[in-house]
């Protein structure tokens, strides 16, 4: 007789902390926030596909607080969905993962390759970052006069003649958003769509993602837009407002509220009361072969290492090992904003982030509080559900 009572006093132990760590990862986050000078953001973090903290913090504009309807700037976040779209692509027979770049792409001949062929560089080595293209699609990115980004196919065109291989391909990771430009075009041309319809058909609308879009904002969401700044030497900036990435859209275009990215994540994370629903989007088979580890990552200010942990490139994501923990996502940085997506499958567990001021001063750092947040996340959930999902 005395076995329910034992068991509802267990439930009762665990709900109970559970309150408490959301709790806890609540207070950590926001302290950090306020400490870093953010000015908004927003966090979900999700436990067996479960939300169990969503938090909204702060302003999206000097007037209006952050709430449920703000749409956050996703950055490089953005290339997850491209290699979504391209993996669609694969499992429609319309293409191969090794097939080269020229092969859709015969512009891409003008390279100048001193390492072999630039016809050998393979659609899976962009998606990887191992191509040995550069990482900036402009060559001269950090220049105060040249534009936000080409807004024009013609202009990556023009610049090719004057494009040179970094590297032996397929031999090391090394970032590229150029190459993801180009796997933006591989889905036009094939798909024979505009790539923010392809987007809009095969990935949006089927998750339900409604009010996501690329670039600027339709007027009716346009109120919701969060604004971006920048914190540097103390001084507040801020950054242009419903900016638009032009062709570079397929690495970095996407604007998204949390509640649609959370659809996204919950796909990622896959539900077998819906696993039928999100293959008809893309296989579960098709997800994992996209979070096999391909090339290490060095330890950069991006990828920080710390004992026992290291980072893998994978395809269209990064991979991060911490221990027996693996967690795969993508962050992403631009124009103020700063985001993040990682999720672990094994207990279909996630969280979500998303920043609308970069903190660059060495005390106020929205990057390396986003490493913090990770890495307390690792620390005081993620290790803590594994260990409670393996008893």
């Amino acid at each position: 007789m005395m076995r329910p009572l034992i068991i509802a006093i267990v439930c009762l132990a665990t709900t109970l902390s559970a309150q408490t760590t959301t709790e806890q990862i609540k207070s950590f986050y926001e302290s950090g926030l306020r400490r870093n000078g953010i000015i908004g953001s927003s966090l979900i973090v999700i436990r067996n596909g479960k939300v169990i903290l969503h938090d909204n913090y702060g302003r999206q504009s000097v007037t209006d607080p952050v709430d449920d309807n703000t749409t956050y700037h996703w950055a490089s976040v953005t290339k997850t969905f491209t290699g979504i779209a391209i993996m669609q692509l694969r499992d429609r027979g319309l293409l191969s993962l090794d097939d080269p770049l020229t092969k859709y792409i015969p512009e891409l001949a003008a390279v100048h390759d001193t390492y072999g062929p630039v016809s050998a560089i393979t659609i899976r080595e962009a998606m990887s970052h191992s191509s040995g293209f550069r990482d900036a699609t402009w060559p001269w990115r950090d220049q105060d006069w040249q534009p936000f980004e080409p807004t024009q196919w013609s202009q990556i065109v023009a610049m090719l003649p004057y494009t040179d291989i970094k590297f032996q391909p397929g031999t090391r990771y090394s970032y590229s958003n150029l190459a993801v430009v180009f796997l933006g075009e591989i889905i036009e041309r094939i798909s024979g769509d505009q790539f923010e319809v392809y987007m809009e058909k095969n990935i949006f609308r089927p998750l339900g993602m409604d009010r996501s879009y690329y670039d600027r904002s339709p007027n009716h969401l346009l109120k919701y837009r969060s604004h971006s700044w920048d914190l540097k030497d103390g001084k507040l900036t801020e950054d242009p407002f419903d900016f638009n990435t032009g062709i570079t859209r397929a690495n970095g275009g996407l604007n998204a509220p949390l509640l649609d990215m959370l659809k996204y994540v919950r796909f990622l994370l896959g539900d077998p009361s819906h696993q039928s629903e999100y293959d008809a989007i893309l296989k579960r088979s098709s997800l994992e072969e996209m979070w096999k580890p391909v090339l290490p990552v060095t330890p950069d200010e991006d990828f920080p290492s710390r004992a026992g942990a290291h980072d893998s490139v994978a395809e269209s994501f990064f991979v991060h090992t911490d221990g027996n923990l693996t967690l795969i996502g993508h962050p992403g940085w631009q124009n103020g904003f700063r985001s993040q997506i990682n999720i672990d499958p094994a207990t279909r567990s996630a969280y979500i982030v998303d920043y609308n001021t970069d903190a660059e001063d060495e005390k106020q750092n929205t990057r390396s509080f986003n490493i913090e947040l990770r890495d307390y996340l690792i620390d005081n959930f993620f290790k803590s559900r594994a260990a409670t999902i393996e008893q």
